[in-house]
């Protein structure tokens, strides 16, 4: 995860590690229904969702001496990391005492800090098939979509909904040394190749480890876990990102050192793109989109709708788009358009769309150069986990997603600012000790075909203004609305108060998502 510049840093406080099963706290996956969708409606499941292995009790096999205490690991324990899987043993969770993490039908609450026994800042939680198995999604040729309340998450947080191409049994299979697997929540890996990730592929990350300076119970170790994350929705009540992040591989792969881990110099040359092609609104130009009172209002739950489109509309097609819309109080409401100097009008993330941002804000060509779409294609054509968590930044403070980024680059150049949030604004420190309020709640989770799992009225917010003040320039993408009479594919096509084309492109037709209210080319 995460769009941009920050390593993944969350803060722990009252947690352990490991792969062994220890026996102290029974684990009981909370429930959490969702549902499938097709054109002829949708079908709930009884879903279950699993706490991360980074967040549990590590404690010997035998006993219950913390193998991990504080943020160093306990060396006679763990003098490698074979001998440290072998000799501790996670244990189950309690959701709501220790993790603030509670559920309710479809719905989904995570705090961001309980006070317990022990004190626990941030969460990361992932959607299970079974009782030993990550429930797998391929998003290709489909639309996911969820509601989401980020009301209570000011500058500083981020409140993330995103896939992950982690192994469905969590590694235990690959690795001998891993008996805990899914169901305890092993194997995780993201884009930013985390080193703070404790155990990978089954063995201890003690080597090198280093205790973090910012957070009393993180640190690092030499190697990362990396893999491609397809980033729905990282956000707070000012702003949100939706990005893709292709890795050169589909699944998780141990990096060792930095060139392969993307440290330093070698940032966009390494395993994984950690930058991303990232649609922030903000950042693209229309500020008065997203936020408290806007267009889309984040005072407000929202619904959240990202569409996969492919070459021949299949799900094993060529991944050549993605679009985001909304719906709030019973509006469908389309994309911003980006309003950048010197780029043309975009409303979705494709190749063109990827290549003029990187163009305009002077960024580097880690997104092409990783595979773009289509490699960011082939890992979700192999199945990705959902995750969703809550977290705060220790290395800078989420200024990368809500604030001016980086701080010392003049505010006014295009791409610096990402929200309105003051560049002094999300210290954890200061978050952590005025939490009282803050917690995500995200529900009625929904995956299906295109057009199926959402319902509304026609809506769309006015053009923004162009970077000189005037209207934006027409539209660079393939899928934007067309300023004839034929609609481009995927666009919207009809609807009550919809007064555009209603005619679609060729290869298209036109077809009642949520009928009366809205129509789309598909």
């Amino acid at each position: 995860m995460f769009n941009s510049i920050a390593l993944l840093s969350f803060a722990l406080l009252a947690t352990v590690y490991g792969q062994q099963v220890g026996t102290n706290t029974a684990e009981t996956h909370p429930s959490l229904l969702w549902s499938k969708c097709t054109a002829s409606g949708c079908t709930q499941v009884n879903g279950n969702i699993v706490l991360d292995s980074n967040w549990r009790w590590l404690h010997t096999t035998t006993g219950y001496t913390n193998c991990y205490n504080g943020n160093s690991w306990n060396t006679t324990l763990c003098p490698d990391g074979t001998t440290c899987a072998a000799n501790c043993a996670l244990d189950g969770a309690d959701y709501p005492g220790t993790y603030g993490i509670t559920t309710s039908g479809n719905a989904l609450t995570l705090k961001f800090v309980t006070q317990g026994a022990n004190k626990n800042i941030g969460s990361r939680v992932y959607l299970m098939a079974s009782e030993t198995q990550y429930e797998m999604f391929n998003l290709l040729n489909s639309e996911f979509t969820f509601d989401v309340d980020v009301s209570n998450l000011p500058c500083g947080l981020n409140g993330a909904v995103y896939f992950s191409a982690m192994d469905a049994d969590g590694g235990m299979s690959k690795f001998p040394t891993n008996k805990a697997g899914a169901k305890y929540g092993t194997g995780y890996c993201d884009s930013q190749c985390p080193h703070d990730i404790k155990f990978i592929n089954g063995q201890a990350n003690v080597a090198g480890w280093t205790a973090s300076p910012n957070d009393t119970n993180a640190g690092s170790g030499t190697a990362g876990a990396c893999c491609a994350e397809m980033d729905i929705w990282e956000a707070n009540s000012i702003s949100a990102a939706v990005t893709p992040h292709p890795c050169t591989g589909t699944g998780l792969q141990k990096c060792t050192g930095p060139a392969d881990c993307g440290d330093g110099d070698s940032r966009a040359t390494g395993i994984c793109d950690k930058d991303g092609c990232d649609f922030n609104s903000f950042r693209m130009g229309d500020k008065t989109f997203l936020g408290p009172g806007m267009t889309v209002d984040t005072k407000q739950k929202v619904t959240v709708v990202t569409q996969f489109l492919t070459t021949g509309n299949s799900t094993t097609g060529t991944l050549t788009e993605i679009r985001r819309l909304y719906v709030q109080n019973g509006k469908v409401i389309q994309n911003s358009k980006t309003a950048i100097a010197g780029m043309a009008t975009f409303d979705s993330i494709t190749e063109d769309f990827c290549t003029a941002q990187k163009t305009a804000f002077n960024d580097s060509a880690s997104f092409s150069n990783h595979g773009g779409l289509k490699q960011m294609g082939s890992a979700m054509a192999k199945g990705m986990v959902l995750v969703l968590s809550v977290w705060d930044d220790h290395a800078v403070n989420m200024l990368w997603l809500d604030s001016d980024y980086p701080t010392d680059v003049d505010a006014s150049k295009p791409g610096i600012a990402r929200g309105t949030c003051a560049t002094t604004s999300g210290q954890p420190a200061q978050l952590e000790a005025n939490a009282a309020s803050i917690q995500v709640t995200y529900s009625n989770i929904r995956f299906g075909t295109i057009g199926s799992t959402y319902t509304g009225a026609a809506s769309s917010p006015a053009p923004p203004s162009g970077p000189t003040g005037t209207t934006a320039p027409p539209s660079g993408t393939t899928t934007s609305s067309a300023p004839q009479a034929t609609q481009t594919k995927f666009g919207q096509c009809g609807g009550t108060g919809f007064n555009g084309p209603t005619v679609c492109a060729a290869g298209s037709t036109c077809k009642a998502v949520s009928p009366p209210y809205y129509s789309q080319c598909l």
